[in-house]
């Protein structure tokens, strides 16, 4: 099994267990993303694995996008960072074994975005861990593939009202909205996870595999385009000069 820096991976009994590992909140930043990327790519075509579970830590998931990594990137970095972003969500959308998120904790914005690509999720209870896009608190721009895996799960009409309000939710108000669909206390999260996943194993590899592509063909559509031309896109968002400003103010703040 290969190892990771920012991620652990283990494997019992055929289910394989990832773990974001990469920092006191698991931010997202271009290792992680290039990690998450490898893992699911291997995990896919590993005959020895049937499901995973993605896991964070107690009472945390994952914190969203590295912004302070974001603020002081250059041009290539930036576009670095968000093509191996973008990359490990289609990888993980496209992953076609039983994939179960373990929410552990608060999981805003990016960290969203990485639970619903996960075929289930269970996530821990508590009014701190929170799901959603609150992007707009910082005047911070929402890649298109982030918004369209978004608007996937809650209607676009509503995920649209949500970001405007930059809504956070907790497990039990997410339930509805169908970005979770069990809530648990912290420590019965990874647990429920695994079980769930094991359940799901137990479907014919090729039915799962089939039906699974059959019913997230909207969900696979959002994640079907060229990477390098959203990029593009993203690019000019972050050279606007207001943007550059407000973004060094905030590195300034972290002072």
């Amino acid at each position: 099994m290969p190892t990771y820096s920012t991620l652990q991976v283990t494997v019992t009994d055929r289910l394989a267990t990832v773990t974001l590992d990469n920092g006191r909140v698991n931010a997202i930043n271009t290792q992680l993303s290039k990690d998450l990327e490898a893992a699911f790519l291997d995990l896919d075509g590993n005959d020895t694995v049937d499901g995973v579970v993605l896991a964070g830590k107690p009472n945390c998931f994952c914190a969203g996008l590295d912004v302070k990594m974001l603020a002081t990137s250059d041009e290539q970095g930036l576009r670095e960072f968000f093509a191996s972003y973008l990359s490990a969500l289609q990888t993980m959308v496209r992953f076609e074994k039983p994939l179960v998120a373990a929410v552990t904790g608060f999981a805003p914005a990016g960290g969203t975005i990485i639970a619903l690509t996960a075929d289930y999720r269970i996530m821990a209870q508590g009014p701190k861990h929170t799901v959603g896009m609150n992007e707009f608190n910082m005047s911070l721009q929402i890649p298109k593939m982030m918004g369209d895996i978004f608007a996937y799960y809650t209607g676009e009409a509503r995920a649209w009202k949500n970001v405007q309000q930059a809504k956070m939710y907790t497990a039990k108000d997410a339930i509805p909205l169908g970005l979770v669909d069990e809530a648990a206390d912290v420590e019965q999260v990874l647990p429920r996870a695994e079980a769930h996943c094991r359940q799901l194993m137990q479907v014919h590899p090729p039915v799962f595999k089939r039906t699974k592509r059959y019913l997230r063909r909207g969900l696979l559509a959002t994640v079907d385009y060229g990477i390098d031309e959203m990029v593009d896109i993203i690019e000019e968002d972050f050279s606007d000069p207001v943007f550059k400003q407000m973004m060094a103010m905030f590195v300034a703040s972290l002072k």
